[in-house]
């Protein structure tokens, strides 16, 4: 999108701020003067960390590794949270304030390093920056893919105004239950709003996902399902509503990597989460995907995600498959 193009978007985004609807929660608070919304965030983002991460699907870490930028805080507060460090510790990431302009720096480092691309880790509470800090990259040189990496509890609005800025949509679809959501992530809502945010990305992208010469996604939608202990997540009716609702050719990336932190690993409301999802519950969740005739994507495999899979994840070794090579 050039310049001209995408400056107004920037504005009309950044004119969320003043009274923030930038999410489903809609606080109403002005960042733009100082006042902090309900997800802790205020006018500057916030960025935890960023490098190259080869964790991810491989084709998007590829072989020189997905540029991704960790904001900190977030609009959920899930109990469970693997990054909840950096996600739900406000006061301690106040430290970690950026300007726009070095945000954009970032950005040009990572393409300097070889990434493939640049995704922005928990985006939905800093839309508006992470669109200004687009702009500001893109005329000096920034010519990598988007990828907005979100938990889908995200404003229709705000996405319409991001299409043509993102190129890829990684959203995760973390619950079918409205209770679930609120019990275990402290919103209300979840999959009404998650469900929208989705087709309205699915809207923008379509089911192809779009790869270059060499294997990379350059354009698509691919939705990530977390296989949660004793089916939190309603992980069938998740599958139902997108084979019936978006189509069996829209690709999904089922997860294995589910272990016991935060306040799930401790705290007795949240027993259901306390142990690691077992062998037979992923393998039944594998094979929801041939039942139901999910096409596309890929999936974790369950031995190396249970060894070694952690937020940090670094090792070139990539622990996903290609669905098709499950069927």
């Amino acid at each position: 999108m050039q310049a001209k193009t995408l400056r107004p978007r920037v504005e009309a985004l950044e004119e969320l701020l003043r009274s923030c609807t930038v999410c489903p929660k809609d606080c109403g608070n002005d960042r733009i003067a100082g006042e902090i919304a309900a997800c802790y965030s205020g006018r500057l983002p916030v960025v935890s960390s960023y490098t190259a991460h080869f964790g991810e699907e491989p084709c998007l870490s590829g072989t020189r590794g997905a540029g991704n930028i960790f904001f900190g805080n977030c609009n959920l507060r899930c109990v469970y949270c693997q990054n909840h460090q950096i996600s739900q510790t406000w006061k301690e990431q106040k430290a970690n304030e950026v300007s726009h302009e070095r945000l954009a720096e970032m950005m040009l480092e990572l393409q300097s390093r070889g990434c493939h691309n640049v995704g922005f880790i928990s985006p939905t509470h800093f839309a508006p920056q992470m669109a200004r800090t687009i702009l500001l990259a893109a005329e000096q040189g920034f010519n990598l893919p988007i990828v907005y990496n979100t938990n889908a509890y995200d404003s229709v609005a705000v996405l319409r105004l991001l299409d043509g800025i993102v190129d890829i949509y990684l959203p995760d679809l973390k619950y079918a239950d409205a209770a679930a959501g609120f019990q275990y992530s402290k919103v209300r809502d979840y999959p009404t709003f998650a469900r929208a945010a989705i087709k309205e990305m699915h809207r923008q992208m379509g089911s192809k996902l779009n790869f270059d010469a060499g294997g990379l996604l350059k354009r698509g939608l691919l939705i990530r399902l977390l296989v949660l202990p004793n089916d939190i997540a309603g992980l069938e009716e998740n599958l139902r509503w997108i084979r019936e609702e978006l189509g069996p050719q829209t690709a999904v990336s089922l997860m294995a990597q589910y272990y016991p932190t935060h306040k799930a690993a401790t705290d007795p409301r949240y027993i259901l989460l306390s142990r690691r999802t077992s062998e037979r519950e992923w393998f039944e969740a594998a094979a929801l995907l041939e039942d139901l005739g999910i096409e596309e994507g890929f999936m974790q495999e369950y031995e190396s995600a249970s060894h070694y899979y952690r937020p940090d994840f670094t090792d070139k070794e990539k622990p996903f498959k290609d669905i098709r090579d499950f069927q």
